[in-house]
């Protein structure tokens, strides 16, 4: 239940960072779906890839974030989508699947086998998983970093494009 109540928090965080007009507002936002991710990757055994979540994802991301967004200025811009929608739900559907494999996994090779791996098994196997994960995390970072300095075309009121 708790794992449930985590991962639900996060994809709240996720939903409104990515549905904020203003960009302060939705670094925060993402801060928080970072922290609740770390939670949950401490939760299930992952320490270390835990810390480096929260001090990376939720603390160096975060600020550099709100640095670039005040050197900038904030402009509301036009909405325009920089991924086709196609490859963003496959994204989605492979982060999910990644996280129903982390938390379901070591539970079902525990019932398949019906004894407890070693800790080199849980070393070099059950955390590949972490690995991928993380992989996935810097995969968004780098897109959210793309969508911020993206060019966007401004259109002012005589009808013309504008840079």
């Amino acid at each position: 239940m708790d794992f449930a109540l985590i991962v639900l928090g996060c994809l709240i965080c996720a939903v409104f960072a990515i549905r904020t007009q203003r960009l302060l507002i939705s670094a925060l936002w993402l801060a928080g779906a970072s922290a609740l991710t770390a939670l949950l990757l401490y939760l299930l055994g992952a320490p270390e890839i835990a810390v480096i979540e929260l001090s990376v994802g939720a603390g160096l991301v975060t600020v550099l974030f709100v640095f670039a967004i005040n050197i900038a200025g904030e402009e509301i811009p036009i909405k325009q989508s920089i991924m086709p929608k196609p490859l963003a739900w496959l994204l989605i559907a492979a982060a999910v699947l990644l996280l129903g494999i982390m938390v379901l996994g070591p539970q079902l090779s525990r019932v398949l086998t019906g004894s407890e791996p070693g800790f080199a098994a849980i070393l070099w196997n059950d955390r590949l998983l972490d690995v991928a994960l993380q992989v996935v995390l810097i995969f968004a970072g780098v897109l959210g970093v793309l969508g911020l300095l993206s060019d966007v075309k401004k259109i002012s009121k005589d009808g013309n494009n504008e840079h």
